[in-house]
């Protein structure tokens, strides 16, 4: 059995790569898990990651596509393998903490609820917010939001994982704080594709407002708390998705307003396969979800990005609350 390590981080994209070169700085003794022996030995030979450029890795960081056991295991693979990754583990061990986003193809399963299929009785958390993998790996101030519904315990991983870079608050709301990163995705390549076809600021800064609604909606459905969306987990990490530079999300959604296919070497686009599997949820919940409904349609190729403003812009007019 390898040696143990205090944290296991499994997913060498960016966002797994970028919270293992924060907390090897902090001078934890991280274990870095590739999903193949070559990723590993090329990533540990190099000390660089083409997935974080500018990043060099460091020295005490491990690298190995060997699990590790920790107290704390961190999954940041593509949300689409969360699943797979989950299988993969051990059923008894130290806590779960999710930090990928998305909604599960086929189920149309947030994370928590993948995770506590697969792996009932351990300790399972969320991290989520308004992060960008570069910032994280640079040291750059941050926050984000720990979801664990045991109380306790959440304070446990808090303390664990809070770093002086990367201030974390709690929430006991771990469904409400995975939907809002999640439905994020989506609302971001809708609001991509309102600047992308030049329909401007107003109508963005309506989208991501009326965005923000029917995701909280949604929520409250799968009883969750509409408080939750109008923090970091929604509202932080919709406006950073919605509106930064960095975001795949975004940039996909600028692509599909020009007219052009989404750049899908440029790495993963979740809300491509988010949004179809949200909009299932939604209906199954008979909640109205309009933005996200006229996205999926949108992607499909079942009707034009004119006829989607047209048709949000001719809903029956109402109070807004």
């Amino acid at each position: 059995m390898p040696d143990a390590a205090d944290l296991s981080i499994i997913g060498t994209g960016a966002w797994g790569t970028a919270l293992a070169v924060l907390y090897a700085h902090q001078g934890r003794r991280v274990a870095l898990i590739a999903r193949t022996p070559d990723r590993a030995a090329h990533l540990a030979a190099t000390r660089h990651n083409p997935n974080l450029p500018g990043i060099t890795l460091p020295a005490g960081l491990i690298i190995t596509s060997e699990p590790r056991s920790a107290p704390i295991t961190l999954l940041c693979p593509p949300f689409q393998h969360l699943r797979a990754t989950l299988a993969r583990l051990p059923s008894a061990g130290g806590a779960l903490v999710l930090c990928c986003k998305g909604v599960e193809r086929g189920t149309s399963l947030l994370g928590p609820e993948i995770a506590a299929q697969c792996h009932p009785t351990r300790p399972i958390g969320l991290l989520t917010g308004p992060n960008f993998a570069h910032e994280i790996a640079a040291g750059l101030p941050a926050a984000a939001v720990l979801a664990m519904a045991d109380n306790a315990a959440r304070r446990r991983l808090i303390a664990a994982l809070a770093t002086p870079h990367l201030r974390l608050y709690g929430s006991p709301d771990i469904t409400g704080a995975a939907l809002g990163g999640a439905a994020k995705n989506v609302i971001a390549l809708a609001a991509g594709a309102v600047i992308g076809a030049g329909l401007g600021e107003n109508a963005r800064a309506a989208l991501i407002t009326r965005g923000l609604a029917e995701i909280a909606r949604l929520a409250v459905a799968l009883g969750g708390a509409a408080e939750t969306i109008a923090g970091l987990a929604g509202l932080g990490d919709l406006i950073l998705t919605a509106t930064g530079g960095a975001s795949r999300n975004y940039r996909a959604g600028l692509a599909l307003g020009r007219g052009d296919p989404p750049d899908l070497a440029a790495g993963v686009i979740e809300g491509i396969a988010t949004a179809p599997a949200l909009l299932a949820r939604a209906e199954a919940t008979a909640c109205d979800m309009p933005i996200t409904a006229a996205l999926t349609d949108l992607l499909a190729q079942r009707t034009s990005l004119a006829d989607c403003i047209a048709r949000l812009m001719r809903r029956d007019l109402r109070d807004e609350t």
